[in-house]
C-alpha cells in the first residue's frame, strides 16, 4: 500500500514576497555567493602552501571583501521601485552580510594548526552549509530538497576541483 503526502503551500501574499523578495533572496544569494565563491582562493591558497593560518587570513580577506563588493552589487542593482524588492540600501547590507557569512565559516578551520585537522573540519563546515543553503531554498522557495542540494553541491564540486587544481599546480 503506497501512501501519498503532499505538502501544504502557503498562497504567497503581497507581504510574504515582500519578504521573500527584500530580505530572504539577498540573504539566501549572499550566502550562497559567500558559501562558494570564497572556496576557491581558500583551498587553493592550503593545498599549496600546507599552512592553515595564511588560508586562514586568505579566506578572511576573500570574505570581506565579496561581501563588500557584493553589498554594493545588490545595493545598486535596483532602486526597489519597479522590481518591489525594497530598499537598495537594506537588501544591500543584507546580501554583503550573507556573503561574509557565508565566506568566514568555513575560513574559521584554518584557525587550527594542525593541516589535516584544518581541512577536514572545513570539509565538514562547507558540508554543513551546503546542507542549510538546499535546506534554506526548500524552506522559502519551495524546491525540491534534493535538487536543491544538487544544485549547490555541483556548484561546490566545480569549485573545490579548481581550487584543488590550482593548489597542486602551486605546489609542484
Amino acid at each position: 500500500m503506497t501512501t501519498t503526502t503532499h505538502a501544504v503551500v502557503a498562497p504567497v501574499t503581497t507581504g510574504n514576497r515582500s519578504f521573500l523578495l527584500g530580505r530572504v533572496q539577498p540573504a539566501l544569494s549572499g550566502l550562497m555567493d559567500g558559501s562558494l565563491s570564497t572556496l576557491a582562493p581558500i583551498f587553493a591558497v592550503v593545498l599549496a602552501t600546507h599552512h592553515p593560518l595564511t588560508a586562514f587570513f586568505t579566506g578572511a580577506a576573500t570574505a570581506l571583501g565579496a561581501g563588500v563588493s557584493m553589498a554594493f552589487s545588490e545595493g545598486l542593482s535596483d532602486t526597489g521601485d519597479l522590481t518591489g524588492r525594497g530598499k537598495p540600501v537594506l537588501r544591500g547590507a543584507i546580501t554583503g552580510g550573507g556573503t561574509f557569512v557565508g565566506g568566514i565559516f568555513h575560513t574559521l578551520p584554518f584557525l587550527i594548526p594542525g593541516y589535516g585537522a584544518a581541512i577536514i573540519a572545513a570539509i565538514a563546515v562547507v558540508a554543513t552549509e551546503l546542507l542549510t543553503l538546499a535546506w534554506l531554498r526548500h524552506k522559502f522557495f519551495q524546491t525540491s530538497f534534493a535538487r536543491s542540494f544538487l544544485a549547490v553541491t555541483v556548484g561546490g564540486a566545480i569549485i573545490a576541483s579548481l581550487s584543488a587544481a590550482l593548489g597542486v599546480l602551486a605546489a609542484s
